[in-house]
């Protein structure tokens, strides 16, 4: 049984979670979805998916300074993290994600290697994990993969991270990127567009809503 359909805490609905640390867009929807598990009667599961990953059939078509991100600095934290939930389990991936995701965004360090080494002393990691951070010939590279096209099978290539499911109303999973939504609700705000995002995915049929961004992400109140 995957990780994905085993069973959460007792009369709790299982919220499954993709994220690449990289991507600042997914770390306000993190914090978004951790502000509705107190709100709603919802368990958070993380997993993994990599930019990296989803965009090498098209970096020939990107601009020159994002192809180089995501052939360099796209690979460093997503390794690490990886290789954490390999030694370690699945349980550290929400903790070690919220280290790294304050360290990068909230606190403007980018993901640098000194950004994972305090994430990985934040959550009590072994230090020796920061040597997946530069390791080529990844060790783990299958299962990172394994992860990635578990959660974007569910969704299709034409996204990007997240990628959150949830059990629709005949039991079978409906998932849906996003939402992109800066900065991330609080509270009843942020059970309504829950229950909204939740509502409109569950419709036969339906892809996509969307507006033109006017902000960047907005981490004033993480």
């Amino acid at each position: 049984m995957s990780e994905t359909t085993s069973a959460t805490a007792a009369g709790k609905t299982p919220v499954d979670f993709w994220f690449d640390p990289l991507c600042p867009w997914a770390w306000m929807t993190s914090r978004w979805v951790l502000e509705v598990e107190k709100v709603r009667d919802i368990e958070v599961r993380w997993h993994i998916m990599s930019l990296a990953v989803l965009n090498e059939p098209k970096l020939d078509e990107l601009p020159e300074e994002y192809r180089e991100l995501l052939q360099t600095k796209a690979w460093q934290p997503i390794r690490v993290v990886t290789a954490a939930w390999q030694k370690h389990g699945s349980d550290i991936l929400g903790p070690l994600y919220t280290a790294l995701g304050t360290r990068i965004h909230n606190e403007g360090q980018g993901p640098t290697r000194e950004a994972v080494e305090g994430a990985l002393a934040d959550v009590g990691l072994p230090a020796d994990l920061i040597e997946y951070f530069d390791q080529k010939d990844f060790e783990f590279d299958a299962e990172l993969r394994a992860s990635h096209k578990e959660g974007i099978d569910k969704v299709g290539q034409d996204v990007g991270t997240p990628v959150i499911a949830v059990p629709g109303p005949d039991g079978e999973q409906i998932a849906f990127f996003g939402p992109v939504v800066t900065p991330a609700p609080k509270g009843e705000e942020a059970a309504r567009l829950w229950d909204g995002a939740v509502a409109v995915a569950s419709v036969p049929g339906f892809y996509e809503i969307k507006r033109t961004r006017t902000k960047g992400p907005d981490f004033s109140n993480l």
